[in-house]
């Protein structure tokens, strides 16, 4: 399917203001919960062992707290679809703009748009694994998966954040060349 170049705009505009707005309900929920516990859901993303995981499950014992834990942890998968679209949208752009002609350029910023999607499916591969730890208990090999598939999901992440950003700034060169 082609979309025109307003309608892909267009998508690329309301997947990155519903990714920002699921972004804020997620960061104001995982701030409270650090503020009453001393660690929030995006703690356990970067800890690479089972007992620092368990450290940070015996902060959330009392029913408030963990239920807000897992509030985060489960609004994250409405989260994840929302920042894949929206930097998948922001990379195509930048092909786009960037590429616009069939070619081996064009090849390669399509494969890369696909990386913010991959980003997210590691994302909800470590959110299934923090699940998974926090109703069965942690291990280390969990721990050390986790901490793998969040590396993998910042990758990707990193990649459509780059090419977004090469989208915003072709946009303000076409505006530019137009104006001339």
């Amino acid at each position: 399917m082609q979309l025109s170049r307003k309608a892909l705009n267009a998508r690329w505009a309301w997947t990155s203001a519903a990714a920002i707005a699921a972004l804020v309900v997620l960061n104001l929920a995982d701030a409270s919960l650090k503020a009453k516990t001393g660690y929030g859901a995006a703690d356990l993303q970067g800890v690479p062992t089972n007992w620092g995981i368990r450290s940070i499950m015996d902060h959330w014992t009392s029913p408030p707290d963990s239920a807000l834990a897992g509030f985060g942890l489960g609004f994250d998968y409405l989260f994840m679809p929302l920042y894949a679209a929206a930097l998948y949208y922001g990379a195509i752009v930048a092909r786009e703009r960037f590429a616009p002609k069939p070619g081996r350029a064009r090849r390669i910023l399509a494969l890369m748009a696909m990386a913010p999607v991959a980003g997210a499916l590691f994302d909800a591969c470590e959110n299934g694994l923090q699940m998974v730890m926090l109703t069965h208990g942690p291990n280390q090999t969990l721990a050390t998966l986790t901490v793998e598939a969040t590396t993998a999901k910042f990758a990707g992440i990193f990649v459509g954040l780059v090419l977004t950003l090469a989208a915003v700034v072709g946009l303000f060169l076409r505006q530019k060349a137009e104006e001339k």
